[in-house]
């Protein structure tokens, strides 16, 4: 593997910082604060094509790998958008990602090219009030009743559930109870969202509140059996097929939120001056950023690793995970290290770095908390004993 981009690789690197260029922090400020969807951004990106990037071109994508995708989502996250600008695209590129694998060819003949173009916007719909992590332990469940699935539960923390007309919804059709592996007995349901049967609810949360994530009950929704994704009682098989893919980019999104706050700290140090002199000049406000460049560039040695064993078809699981763990800590330091920097005017909106660290901090909690991560790893890297 190369360290250094590819030339086409660098051309995504600047085309995406030219789009960015006309959505400054202030903007990203301004959706987060009235908690409105950016959607001319969003729009904008799905006309310049990017929402396809990782997608088969024969359904309307790039066919680009993880690399192309992670160097896409770093970027959008460093230009100050953060997560308020990288989670609708992550949501594009990486949530269908079963429908692509797995999904009928009428399936993906109808909905990809959709999702690529921007025109169809599509909610993930898995966590629920009292399963958390254990996801086998979901109730959610969806009855067989001729041609159609009859859908009744809750979920949590179904983000952008309200501007999707789709959501990639995980529920039992078998019990629990009547499974050998408790991971039988899921299936993936495409399911519609704008019903009169499902009812949303936003969760007031402490950031990234351009894009609202959202409470989802299922009130006897019917879903038909073509909006099945495979077959019945496999989805959680699918649903483990892009967990890999999907560390990684938000690996990549977690370092470009670091890299923009370290950027913000560094002008910071360097211009305010106390007692006559930058502060930059102070050890205890230069080694902090310094640590905070040299975590954010290892992590990005890591996400690098990972996006290239899983673009070239290796296992990757272990370096996915640690991928994510590093970039979701080096990037909080970063955005911790701003706020310090900037003193009492980090706490003020106007600086931008608390959304930054507002949004940094999601990443130790989402998609997989950094505790689960060193389970797997103490579990499956080191040999150790299970411990849950």
């Amino acid at each position: 593997m190369s360290f250094n981009d590819t030339e086409e690789q660098a051309l995504i690197r600047e085309s995406v910082r030219r789009v960015c260029v006309d959505f400054p922090d202030e903007y990203w400020e301004r959706h987060d604060s009235e908690g409105e969807f950016p959607q001319n951004f969003f729009d904008v990106m799905a006309d310049s094509g990017w929402l396809g990037i990782a997608m088969p071109e024969e359904f309307g994508g790039s066919g680009k790998g993880i690399a192309e995708a992670a160097i896409l989502l770093e970027e959008v996250a460093a230009s100050g958008a953060a997560m308020n600008g990288a989670t609708p695209l992550h949501l594009s590129i990486f949530g269908m990602h079963p429908v692509v694998k797995h999904g009928s060819a009428s399936m993906r003949k109808k909905f990809l090219p959709l999702v690529a173009s921007g025109e169809l916007q599509v909610a993930f719909g898995v966590t629920e009030p009292d399963a958390g992590s254990d996801t086998t332990a979901i109730s959610t469940f969806a009855k067989r009743r001729g041609e159609n699935y009859i859908v009744r539960g809750r979920k949590v923390w179904t983000t952008k559930a309200i501007e999707s007309e789709r959501v990639l919804l995980l529920v039992r059709t078998t019990p629990r109870s009547d499974v050998k592996r408790k991971t039988d007995g899921l299936t993936l349901l495409l399911a519609e969202l704008n019903k009169p049967q499902v009812s949303i609810s936003p969760i007031a949360k402490l950031g990234r509140n351009a894009v609202r994530t959202c409470e989802v009950v299922y009130e006897d929704l019917e879903v038909n059996v073509d909006d099945r994704v495979g077959e019945e009682g496999e989805g959680f098989r699918y649903l483990l097929d892009g967990l890999n893919a999907e560390r990684v980019l938000i690996a990549a999104e977690a370092l470009g939120i670091g890299r923009a706050a370290l950027r913000r700290g560094v002008a910071y140090a360097n211009e305010r001056v106390v007692f006559d002199r930058p502060i930059g000049k102070n050890q205890g406000v230069s080694f902090p950023l310094a640590i905070a460049k040299t975590q954010l560039d290892a992590a990005e040695l890591m996400i690098r690793k990972a996006a290239y064993l899983i673009d070239e078809g290796k296992p990757c699981a272990a370096e996915a995970n640690m991928a994510k763990y590093l970039a979701a800590e080096a990037g909080f330091f970063a955005a911790d290290a701003a706020v310090q920097t900037h003193g009492g005017f980090g706490y003020a909106r106007e600086f931008h770095v608390e959304r930054y660290w507002r949004e940094a901090r999601l990443m130790k909690l989402a998609p997989i908390s950094q505790e689960m991560i060193l389970n797997f790893v103490s579990e499956h890297v080191l040999g150790m004993p299970r411990s849950y």
